[in-house]
């Protein structure tokens, strides 16, 4: 176990410096100069200047590559252009509202969607199952910030249940207001996610209530819940886990555009920001960071097979 773990975490390396590659190509092969695309159509020569001395982009393309894989490596992302501080800063500055509502959103779906998935296997065919299946669809079908400005209109507008728009923070402000403003982005980013967890823990039950194991564990007498949590549940659980990775780059995506919606200061609003005033090192910054958490968070999934499955042993 402990060799595969080593094994998985060299193995981030390469590919890190995979997405490192990509992120500095993106800025320096695009069409034109970089520089005057960041500047604007305004700038100044001087202005156009100073930014490609910032940038460091008259020197060779290797020499640039190499001195800023020499500063991420110090854990430098570089500099803002219009803000002139470092991205790193930025990023530990927003990072809270969006790590907290990603864990709030991540914690809801599972709790909503694992049981709504079970529940449809058990009863598949049914009422019920056809219910769960019609949300599923549903959930991929509407957009992030449509959902967003339905559940505005009816939760805040008319019944006057929740904040529209803003966050608090919990470690300042108290549980209560951080609750009362999260709730509305947590529902918004977890339908879609909670969609694709049901249909996948749907059809990996159904799946396992076949197996020969089961049919056994009933004809000893043991409970339909103890036969769905204790059999069917945790034998269906690795791909369920998977799934639940693979939402994780929905998630982030989702971040972008809820954040923006609900004016929360967060990652997704400073990845807005970025785009608009076209400050490329931010954007960098942020396409590593946001890299970076993935990798992990599938490195923790796939070490998490062998505790859900006594099968797996790397």
């Amino acid at each position: 176990m402990l060799y595969y773990i080593f094994k998985r975490v060299l193995m981030t390396i390469p590919v890190m410096v995979i997405v490192a590659l990509f992120v500095f190509l993106m800025l320096r092969l695009s069409p034109g100069d970089p520089a005057a695309v960041i500047a604007g159509d305004y700038a100044t020569a001087e202005d156009v200047a100073r930014i490609r001395e910032q940038l460091g982009l008259s020197e060779p393309i290797v020499v640039q590559f190499t001195k800023w894989l020499g500063q991420l490596a110090q854990g430098d992302l570089g500099t803002s252009i219009f803000s002139n501080k470092p991205v790193a800063e930025l990023i530990a500055q927003r990072i809270e509202p969006t790590m907290l509502l990603a864990l709030t959103t991540i914690i809801f779906s599972v709790l909503v969607a694992v049981p709504l998935g079970t529940l449809a296997a058990y009863r598949a065919g049914s009422w019920i199952d056809r219910v769960v299946m019609l949300f599923s669809v549903g959930g991929f079908s509407v957009p992030v910030f449509v959902l967003g400005y339905v559940l505005i209109y009816i939760l805040s507008l008319n019944l006057k249940l929740l904040p529209v728009q803003g966050y608090r923070s919990p470690f300042t402000e108290g549980i209560g207001p951080f609750f009362a403003h999260i709730t509305l982005p947590t529902l918004t980013l977890s339908v879609i996610f909670i969609a694709l967890i049901a249909r996948m823990t749907r059809a990996s039950v159904i799946e396992v209530l076949e197996e020969d194991y089961v049919r056994t564990a009933r004809a000893k007498g043991q409970s339909e819940f103890k036969v769905l949590m204790r059999h069917a549940l945790r034998n269906a659980a690795v791909p369920i886990i998977t799934v639940i990775g693979i939402g994780i780059a929905l998630l982030i995506g989702g971040v972008v555009v809820t954040e923006s919606v609900f004016n929360i200061p967060g990652l997704g609003r400073l990845v807005l920001d970025a785009v608009l005033a076209r400050d490329y090192p931010i954007i960098q910054g942020l396409i590593l960071f946001f890299s970076f958490i993935y990798i992990v968070l599938n490195l923790l999934i796939d070490l998490s097979y062998s505790l859900l499955d006594p099968r797996i042993r790397y």
